[in-house]
């Protein structure tokens, strides 16, 4: 049975970046392996769900981490892990659709149809499971990747790489410096798409999710080095949520297309635009408070320069 928690990688403040990249490394790949056999069943949805995140977080690091391993070194890797994830998603979708949408909103709903559009979803859910997640894990390519893939981590490969100064500076640099230059430029990112941002386009406020998600990532990666950052990341979560409705529109949206591709059921066809319906309501009536949220983050401490919060260890 896998773990249900995960404690943040044991990184040192005073060892160096290329030594930290490994242990995130590290730590994330040996915490979603324990979770593959549960992906093999929607039993148990964190199976699934876990392997993803974990899998998000890999390639988070190596976005985050860019000025020490340039792209040129991790693209190979990234493409894996983008591959991965393409036969985790729809499994994942249809779990959360299942599982933590379609039974709260339809109590909401003066419709018929519920039955009918669950059984659907099932249906491809299984699909899913057997021809996508399951397929892969017993795919030759993911199993070459996870022997290639920790070995290129153990071994530090990206040091025997042809890099240049400036990314040598960075791996050999404290991590407390390079964790401070990372947040920064991570939120001027977040600054940069949210302060002028048009929230009638969905694709703004999906690239700022994108990018805010990347700094929570940030943050929870260097909780070991600075204290306070449990609160910073709190200070996210008002602008987290109303992004993630977004993207839960979208994600329904999608999957209802997939669900209803040959259905001219009626019943079937008015409770599923119901349903996007409702969530989409429950989107603009959370976009309310996307200022009050906003401020509450721009006006947040960082730990990371606070000389006091620094973890000595």
């Amino acid at each position: 049975m896998p773990i249900k928690s995960k404690l943040p990688a044991p990184i040192k403040v005073k060892g160096s970046t290329s030594e930290a990249i490994k242990v995130f490394l590290k730590h994330n790949f040996e915490y979603l392996t324990q979770w593959e056999e549960t992906a093999r069943s929607w039993d148990d949805i964190e199976g699934v769900h876990q392997m993803r995140v974990s899998f998000r977080k890999i390639r988070s690091i190596f976005s985050l981490f860019k000025p020490a391993i340039p792209k040129k070194i991790s693209n190979h890797w990234n493409e894996e892990i983008r591959w991965i994830g393409s036969q985790l998603g729809l499994a994942r979708d249809l779990d959360v659709f299942i599982d933590e949408g379609l039974e709260v909103i339809s109590v909401k709903i003066p419709f018929v149809g519920k039955d009918k559009l669950l059984q659907l979803a099932k249906e491809h859910r299984t699909k899913a499971y057997n021809e996508q997640v399951c397929a892969m894990l017993d795919s030759e390519r993911y199993t070459q990747f996870k022997t290639d893939f920790k070995k290129w981590y153990e071994e530090k490969a990206w040091e025997k790489e042809e890099l240049k100064k400036k990314h040598k500076t960075h791996l050999e640099m404290k991590l407390l410096v390079f964790s401070r230059l990372v947040l920064d430029n991570q939120e001027r990112k977040v600054l940069k798409k949210g302060s002028q941002i048009n929230r009638e386009s969905a694709n703004e406020m999906h690239r700022l999710r994108i990018e805010c998600k990347k700094l929570r990532y940030a943050a929870e990666f260097f909780q070991p080095v600075f204290s306070g950052m449990e609160v910073f990341i709190n200070n996210m979560k008002g602008i987290q949520d109303i992004l993630g409705v977004l993207n839960d529109v979208s994600v329904m949206h999608e999957l209802l297309e997939i669900l209803l591709d040959d259905s001219n059921d009626h019943e079937l066809l008015e409770f599923s635009g119901a349903v996007i319906g409702w969530r989409t309501c429950e989107y603009y009536y959370q976009l309310n408070n996307f200022d009050s949220c906003w401020d509450k983050f721009t006006e947040t401490n960082h730990p990371w320069w606070k000389k006091s919060a620094i973890n000595e260890k």
